[in-house]
Formats: structure tokens, sequence, C-alpha cells
């Protein structure tokens, strides 16, 4: 059973017509159409739509005037932060490809990365610029573009504003072919730790952009007077949580991942809506800002809402504006979603599902007020995609209620991975996307995820693949063999939890395995408990047995 978006929302044709504009015409379209409305703010600065697209087109121009455009990869290292639009729509405008970039990244994974992707420039943040400065003679780049310089700075380097004040302000006239040339190529982790670089294509990103604006908004895309993509609202007011143009939203997703950046920046422009920006998440300032802006949406990963459930002047303030509610990134638990249903009584609350090999989403639940929501379902296919569910080995789909991997096809599907043909052999099979998710669908093809990448965690919506943490184990002194699992917790998704065999006659204590191994990863991958114990369960065909270490979890506290 293979199930495709047979019921659109309501007035919405079955599929939409994608225009084959490059991505830069999104910022354009949004500046024709929303001007001097506020597109993005943070703290007391603040940037419109015609700003954003002004200092995007200068920045596009100081790029090309460094000999920087179609064909070269720039990598983005950076926070949310308001330099981060006109960056991210410069580099496009220019013809070059956008590669974003973790700023928490040791210096050794920083390397790899913008090795791989042959960045020939970097642009980074001051607070995090020495990693870069570490690995500068390990990198191609050729330029590196400070934002917010602080004492860490890499020699040669050009401060932000300085770098692009002086250029001309027109929009540059670049040849793209969209349905090849590429717009992102964003990493993802690997079962072997390894990250791989999904390779999208300009179409694939307004494709996905369109398919989840016009998905949730009730609208269809068009093009202005000049060529650039807009959006048509035709869904009515009582059917829709609001009208294009009207939406206040703070966001905390980072860009430099897949929901961030097609959901939180590309759609949030196209429907006018203006984006708060917080730099760090704090519950009580958060709920603070929503009451004081009268915020139209609230969006983010569970770990978000587990945090704000746990608020008291969340259930206080007054957030009568709040019209809808987006979760993505990990499924939201029962309970939370009928928390949130108490709070917000009548208020649409929506889950989707994707990843970053069909550039952002494939499955979403409705988002009109008279849609069909299952608690515990991440909803269906929209607009063009198909949604399948095969058993091991096999290509036929399975039936209703049956549990299997989950496969997608699209027009947002990647192109492939960066120079991994094997891999993306193996993951692109006659058209469809192999997730390696199990999930299963209902007899109204609604989807639900049984297991994230069969053993992958997810902590505050970040992915934790075991294998990299059980890796750094065995390569310790005095470790025989191991295994990591996940302890579930509603307000942060899952905790990493290690399970040790000592070698014979080692010594080796917990805390020194955790403290040697966490120095190693990025915080949200931090070894949180580790146990010893006299042997990994394993399968006839030596396959650990992981549910077998999770049952002894609640017992281990």
């Amino acid at each position: 059973m293979a199930i495709t978006a047979s019921t659109p929302p309501p007035g919405l044709p079955t599929s939409l017509d994608y225009p084959d504009v490059p991505v830069g015409s999104i910022l354009a379209g949004s500046a024709a159409r929303f001007g001097d409305r506020t597109a993005f703010a943070m703290g007391d600065e603040s940037l419109t739509h015609n700003e954003t697209y002004a200092g995007a087109r200068k920045f596009a121009n100081a790029l090309l005037a460094r000999g920087i455009g179609k064909g070269d990869v720039v990598a983005v290292h950076l926070p949310n932060c308001l330099a981060y639009p006109v960056a991210y729509y410069g580099i496009l405008l220019a013809g070059a490809t956008f590669s974003p970039t973790n700023p928490l990244l040791p210096p050794d994974d920083l390397a790899f990365q913008l090795t791989d992707c042959e960045a020939a420039a970097v642009i980074t943040f001051g607070p995090v610029a020495g990693a870069v400065a570490a690995v500068a003679d390990r990198i191609p780049a050729r330029l590196t573009i400070v934002v917010a310089p602080g004492e860490d700075t890499v020699p040669g380097s050009v401060e932000f504003r300085e770098f692009f004040t002086d250029a001309p302000a027109t929009r540059p006239d670049v040849d793209l072919e969209v349905r090849t040339d590429l717009a992102h190529l964003a990493y993802t982790g690997g079962t072997t730790g390894r990250s791989k670089g999904v390779e999208l294509t300009h179409r694939n990103i307004v494709t996905n952009t369109l398919q989840a604006a016009c998905w949730n908004s009730g609208s269809v895309p068009a093009l202005d007077a000049n060529g650039d993509v807009v959006l048509d609202q035709i869904g009515s007011e009582q059917e829709w949580p609001g009208r294009l143009g009207t939406g206040t939203a703070i966001n905390l997703t980072p860009w430099f991942h897949a929901m961030g950046v097609i959901a939180g920046l590309n759609a949030a422009l196209l429907s006018g809506t203006t984006t708060v920006l917080h730099p760090r998440f704090d519950p009580a300032a958060y709920v603070a800002d929503a009451e004081r802006l009268h915020v139209t949406s609230l969006g983010g990963a569970p770990a978000l809402f587990a945090a704000l459930l746990a608020t008291p002047a969340f259930h206080t303030a007054d957030l009568s504006s709040v019209r809808s509610i987006g979760s993505g990134a990990a499924p939201m638990n029962h309970e939370m979603i009928r928390a949130l249903h108490s709070r917000f009584p009548g208020v649409v609350i929506s889950e989707g599902y994707g990843l970053t090999e069909m550039t952002m989403g494939a499955v979403i639940a409705p988002s009109y007020r008279s849609g069909l929501r299952k608690v515990g379902s991440v909803g269906g296919p929209i607009f063009d995609t198909e949604v399948k569910i095969v058993g091991e080995g096999s290509e036929e789909p399975l039936g209703a209620g049956v549990e299997g991997e989950v496969c997608l096809r699209g027009p947002q599907m990647m192109r492939g991975y960066r120079n991994r043909p094997e891999e993306t052999a193996a993951a692109l099979v006659d058209g469809w996307l192999h997730t390696g998710d199990i999930g299963v669908l209902d007899e109204d093809g609604y989807l639900s995820i049984v297991d994230r990448k069969k053993d992958m965690l997810l902590y505050k919506g970040y992915n934790v693949f075991p294998r990299e943490l059980e890796e750094l184990l065995i390569a310790l002194p005095g470790v025989l063999s191991a295994a990591v699992v996940g302890r579930a917790r509603d307000d942060v998704g899952e905790l990493p939890v290690a399970f040790v065999v000592r070698e014979p006659g080692a010594s080796v204590v917990a805390e020194g395995l955790i403290s040697a191994v966490n120095e190693k990863v990025l915080p949200y991958k931090r070894i949180r408990e580790l146990y010893f114990v006299d042997e990994i369960p394993v399968s006839a065909a030596g396959k650990v047995l992981k549910r077998e270490l999770r049952s002894q979890l609640p017992r281990l506290v």
C-alpha cells in the first residue's frame, strides 16, 4: 500500500505547480510582497523583508567580487542571528552552495566537514571562531568572514559588515539550472558516525518550502510581476490558523538544521511571518516574549514543550493570540499532547516527519481546524509525496497496520550523497528513499513512527547515533565490549546510557570512561550513565539485543 496525498487541505489541489525559480526568489518575492514588515528581530535589532533582501544582494556581489560563485561551497558556521539570513540568501543569490555547519562541532569534526564539502569560504561567529582558527591549515577555505569578532580571530579574516557594505545592491545575474545546480550541501549523521553530505538542488529547496508553507497556510504558489515566488491564500479564515503577513513566532530551531532552514526561515518568509530570535532557550523569557509579542504560533521539538509545560508562567500568561502549535524532530508523547490541548483548547496541534534527505518534510498532520488528527500519528504525506512501508529486502508495500521500513518519494528528494555512490545507491532504490526508520500506516494513510533509524536516539531533537559512542568506548583501555541505548525522559527525549564489559583484570571506573568519551563529542551526544555488565546480550546472528538492555533501565536508577 503506497499512500499519496489524496486528500489535500480544504480548497487546495492534490498537486502543486512548482515554479522553476532559484531559492533567492523566495526572499525576492517576500520583499516585494511584505516590504517593510519586520522579517527578523533579535533583542533591540531587526530586519525588514526589504532590508534582508538588500543585504543579501550586497553580500552576493561581495562574494562574486572575491571569485566565489556558482560551483563553490560556502560553509555557514553560525548560530541563529540576524546575519544568518543575509549570508544564507547572499550565498544562493551568488549562485554558490550553502553548507550549514553546527557551530558547536569539535575541531576534528569541523575540519572533516569543511574539507569534505571543499568549502571555498567560511562564515563564522566570534565566540566559536577559535574552532575555525584551530583547523585553518587543514581546510581548503580561502576566505573567512567573522560575525561579531572577538579575541579568537582567524588570520586574514574579514568582519561580516565590512565585507559587503560597499558592494553593489543590484541582484546578480547568475545563470542557474534549478533542477541540477546545488543550493544546499547539508551534512547528516550516519550510523557509522561519519557525516554524509546531502545534495539538494534549488528545485528541492523551493519545492519543499512550498509544500510545507502551502500545507500549513491554505495557500498555493504564484509568481509576482518579477517572476519571484509568492503565495496566494485561498483558504477561509475559519479553516486556517492565520492569514499571510500577520503571524509572529519565536524561533529556537537552529537554522543549521533542515527543519530550521526550511520551515523556520524559508517558509516563514514566504508567509510573511515575523520571526523573533532568542540566543538561548530560557523558558521564562520565552513565555514573557510570547505574551508581550502576541505570538500566533508555537513551534519546536517536544523538549521545548516539555520545558514550557514545566514553567508556571506558561499556565498563567495571556497566550490567547496563539492559533497553532507545530512540533517536529521527535514524536510528542500522548500526555504532552493532552496537556497542550488542555492549555490551548481549540488550537490546532500538528506534528510532522521528515529528514534531510527529503530536504525537510514529507509527512505533516493537518494544520486546518477540520482536519483529522490522531494522537501518536505524524499525519499523511504532503503534496506530491508518497509513503510506503516495506519489509526487509523487499520493495513491495505492506498492508495497513503492518510495521516495516518507511520509504518516501517526492520532488523534494535529494539528488544523492556527496561522493558516496554506494551509499546513494543503497538509499535510493527505484526512485524511493529508504529512510531506515520503522513505521506503520493505518487505513486512512496516516503514518506512525515506531523507531527512529532503528537504534538512533533523539536528545532535544538532535540525532545521537549509539555506534559512534560505542566505537569510542571500545577504543578505551580496559573495555572489552560496549552498547549504548536510550533512557526515555519527557523533558529531553532520550539520554544516552552505556553498558560496558570490562577486559579481564581491568580496573576502569565508570566516571573515567564517561569523561574520556564525552570530551570527544558534542554536548548533546554525551553519555549520561554507564553500567558494567558481565556480557552484552546478542542474538544467534551476533546482533546486540538492545531491547534486553533497555528492559534493565527502569531498575538502574
